[in-house]
């Protein structure tokens, strides 16, 4: 399998989405949304209302973050990725009713979410933890768009240069995750046999 680093520009679109694969290293520019749990809470409470979305999400994508406080002179503080798979409930609901296109995270995500981004066409991406105040060095701008009560876990809008984020899961199915362990699996009989 040959892995390529592909530059996307937001917003996404399902042609964009039908040519990533689990494996691709991807350089995200444009913008994209900060969201944690309470703010994918609330934003599902729309929908369980049958109210329009307070942000047009359509082709977007969702980052798990809540970012620290930025130091003088500088757009933002550390920003890492939250562990997605808290976010699955509220997150195949979003996936259903808001053309989000892409999710970046940390983590392995339920079986419900990875069928959800077959049926939706949408894309969960890994950012590397760990390593959150390097991430900022991508950020160009940061803007507060939705619940400032929220502190660092409000949802921002981020504009975002050469980000670098790796396709975890894609619309055909496949898990970055799964075929790393197999890889690892069969290395570790061929060194056995």
């Amino acid at each position: 399998m040959v892995w390529t680093t592909i530059r996307l520009y937001t917003p996404l679109s399902d042609a964009d989405i039908e040519t990533l694969h689990a494996g691709d290293r991807i350089l995200l520019n444009g913008n994209i949304y900060t969201a944690r749990d309470e703010a994918h809470k609330r934003l599902t409470g729309y929908i369980d209302n049958k109210k329009p979305l307070p942000l047009d999400f359509n082709g977007a994508i969702i980052f798990y973050a809540g970012p620290t406080p930025a130091s003088p002179g500088k757009v933002i503080g550390s920003i890492g990725p939250t562990t997605a798979v808290r976010m699955d409930p509220y997150a195949i609901k979003l996936l259903e009713y808001t053309g989000i296109k892409g999710m970046i995270g940390k983590g392995e995500r339920s079986q419900e979410l990875r069928d959800a981004c077959k049926l939706y066409k949408c894309i969960y991406f890994a950012a590397t933890g760990g390593v959150a105040a390097l991430l900022n060095r991508h950020i160009k701008s940061s803007e507060i768009v939705l619940y400032d009560d929220l502190g660092t876990e409000a949802v921002r809008r981020l504009e975002v240069a050469d980000f670098p984020v790796i396709v975890v899961n894609d619309i055909y199915g496949r898990d970055l995750y799964e075929i790393g362990r197999k890889k690892f699996s069969k290395s570790v009989e061929d060194i056995l046999a």
